[in-house]
């Protein structure tokens, strides 16, 4: 075993042999093509935003909201509508011989109407004319034509006696909830026997007070 120092093999290697290198065109083509590979992979990026923008169906156009119509959109005729509260108890039905709905206020026209209610001291009232109008939740009716309004005796929910009332106009305003009847025009009122006549009307079933205005005229039937 020779006990020359291993490292003498690097004495006899020639140094003077280059070692080979890449040719500088091609890496100056590299250089330049590392210094210009971000700009090519943005143009990449926006070439396929492009593309995926082109592809992309265009949102449908919102079609402008139409005009609600001023005219009727549906009709009923000959027909009958019952509400019921939440226990399932008839509250309020409403018969006619013809209704329109007009969607520009939400409003009901009916002819010849009879509504009968159920109010909140368990009397029955009845109400009818040639023409009423009622909201879209019919809690308010607007009775022109004959308008008549029958609430009929009975007791109450505490089991007080109620006397029969019936108002008589061409124009009465009923209001459910509250129970509320207002007429800006002349009014009759029966109460039992008694006669009232008086040119406006505000009558809240709650308490059964009566405010009048104008000219009132009163006949008491004797007691």
């Amino acid at each position: 075993m020779s006990t020359s120092d291993p490292l003498d093999f690097f004495d006899t290697v020639d140094q003077t042999v280059d070692v080979p290198r890449a040719p500088r065109r091609k890496r100056k083509l590299i250089d330049q093509f590392s210094i210009y590979l971000p700009v090519l992979l943005m143009g990449l990026l926006a070439l396929a935003s492009y593309w995926l923008l082109r592809s992309t169906p265009a949102p449908e156009v919102a079609e402008a909201e139409r005009p609600v119509s001023v005219e009727p959109d549906y009709f009923m005729r000959r027909f009958s509508v019952k509400a019921f509260d939440g226990q399932g108890t008839l509250k309020t039905e409403v018969k006619g011989v013809e209704a329109r709905h007009y969607p520009a206020t939400d409003m009901v026209e009916i002819d010849d109407a009879r509504i009968r209610h159920i109010g909140e001291q368990g009397l029955p009232t009845l109400a009818t004319a040639k023409l009423v109008t009622t909201n879209g939740d019919n809690t308010e009716f607007v009775l022109r034509g004959n308008a008549v309004i029958v609430r009929e005796a009975g007791n109450d929910i505490n089991g007080q006696p109620q006397p029969r009332l019936e108002f008589q106009g061409e124009f009465l305003h009923i209001f459910l909830e509250p129970d509320r009847i207002v007429s800006d025009r002349p009014v009759t009122l029966l109460r039992g026997n008694d006669r009232l006549v008086a040119d406006t009307l505000d009558y809240t079933g709650e308490s059964q007070i009566a405010n009048f205005k104008g000219r009132v005229k009163v006949q008491l039937a004797p007691r």
